[in-house]
This record gives structure tokens, sequence and C-alpha cells, in this order.
């Protein structure tokens, strides 16, 4: 997962926008940054706005932990109701119009949660100790999740996953998904992952061998677009916790799960 740009984002901001479905407009109010001779809101004072909207608390190994019972948790239950509902409802229309029904999922913080890791490199990514942490395969779920994935299954629905984690991460990410009980279509068919050494050929227009420029949009847009106009699926709903997981076309509906840890432009 390559972090080109991080900053801190309000946890308020994020409750709202996170609790409601994205739509036309929210990416533009998600991504603006202070344009303001006012002094910046107090880190230390986000950071502790942060572990009240996570609820975190280290568990007995050392490992922070968001609570069950936090307003993180609480956000993204309203979230897996109004996903559900719909994905019932747009599976079902689509077939009937002879359409194949898929979902698209992204990975890091929206099936797999890594408030530890920000936690313990105080909010500041580092490819090296990134990397390290993914090869542990041990991050726990987004609550409600991996259960999202396995009902999108139980109605028929395709489900992918379309993530910045590199290919030299892919037996990480499928060890750390069957942990958490999103076992689904964990092959490469179905689970896209950046390949700068070998670029599929639906991102020729940023990507060639050893030379990759797409920015996070290019690359999963494209993949979506390659889901649908190659693939022969209609993608009926995109979860993913930045913006750059939804914007770019070729999904019916998107879902902006929280996240007031980082940011990806």
């Amino acid at each position: 997962m390559h972090k080109s740009l991080r900053i801190a984002a309000s946890v308020a901001a994020c409750a709202v926008a996170g609790a409601a479905l994205y739509g036309a407009g929210a990416a533009t109010a998600g991504q603006s940054t202070a344009n303001s001779t006012h002094e910046p809101y107090n880190i230390g004072l986000l950071v502790k706005d942060i572990d009240t909207y996570y609820g975190t608390a280290a568990d007995a190994n050392g490992v922070y932990q968001a609570s069950p019972t936090s307003p993180y948790a609480k956000d993204l239950a309203a979230i897996d109701k109004s996903a559900r509902k719909y994905i019932d409802q747009a599976a079902r229309k689509a077939r009937h119009h002879g359409e194949k029904p898929a979902v698209v999922f992204d990975i890091d913080d929206t099936l797999l949660l890594s408030l530890d890791y920000e936690k313990k490199t105080n909010y500041t990514y580092n490819s090296a100790t990134w990397a390290e942490y993914v090869a542990k395969a041990d991050r726990p779920a987004v609550f409600g999740s991996p259960e999202l994935v396995q009902y999108a299954k139980s109605k028929g629905v395709e489900v992918f996953y379309n993530s910045g984690l590199k290919e030299s991460q892919r037996v990480s990410a499928v060890e750390n998904l069957k942990k958490i009980g999103a076992d689904v279509n964990l092959d490469a068919d179905h689970m896209f992952l950046k390949d700068a050494a070998n670029p599929p050929a639906y991102l020729s227009a940023c990507a060639t061998p050893n030379s990759w420029t797409c920015t996070t949009v290019q690359y999963k847009a494209g993949t979506r677009k390659h889901i649908e106009n190659d693939l022969g699926y209609e993608i009926i709903a995109n979860f993913g916790d930045q913006y750059s997981d939804l914007e770019g076309g070729y999904a019916d509906r998107r879902y902006k799960l929280p996240n007031p840890t980082y940011f990806v432009s």
C-alpha cells in the first residue's frame, strides 16, 4: 500500500462521511485541506480524538485494537446494514437483466485493520516497516467486512479485491484474509494487486514493465473497468476506506468506510 500522502483528518468529519453512502460531491469535500492562516487543529488533541473514535486499547499482547462498542464500530455497522440491503436488491435486479453482479473490496483498512501499525509508527508511513507489518499476516478484521464478503457470496455475487498492496505481498494478503474469515475468491483472477514489473495490458496507458506512473485512481478505476468490460461483470458495489478507492467510475454504488488515520491521493 503506497501511501503517497498521509494527513490527519478530523474524526467528526470521518464519522459523518464514513457512515453515509459516498455520493456526488463527497470526494471534493472529503479531500479538501485547510487553506487558512488560522492555526491548525492541535495534533496531540487529534490523536486523542482518533483514539476515542476507535476506542483504541492495547490487548494482552500489546497490539492496539479497536473496540467493538466504539463510534467507529457503530459507523461500520450502519454501512454494513445499508450495504446488505442494497446488495440483495441489486443482485436480483442485475440477474433479471441478464447481468453478472459483482462487488469489489479494497483490502487495507477496508478488510484488514492497520490501527496497530498506525499507532506504533505515530501515523507515519515507512515502506520498510509497512512491508514487515504486512508480512506478519496478522491484522484483525475491519468490523463487519469479512461477514459482508460472505454475505455477497451467499447472494450469488462475485467477489473481487482491488488493492494497493504489491504483487510480492500476495501470499501474506491471502493468509491474512483467510484468518479473518474473508476466504472467498482469493485467487489471482479475483485479487488484483500492484505489479510494477509486469503490469497488465489494461493499464498500458500508465504502466509498462518497470515503469509505473498510474495514480491510485487510474489503477483502481482501470481494474474495475477490466472487471466490467473484459470479464463481463456488473459491479453493483465498490467498498473502500479512501476516496481514491472509489473514484473513476465503473461501479453502480460506492461505499466509503471511515478511516481518519491517513489519506491516499
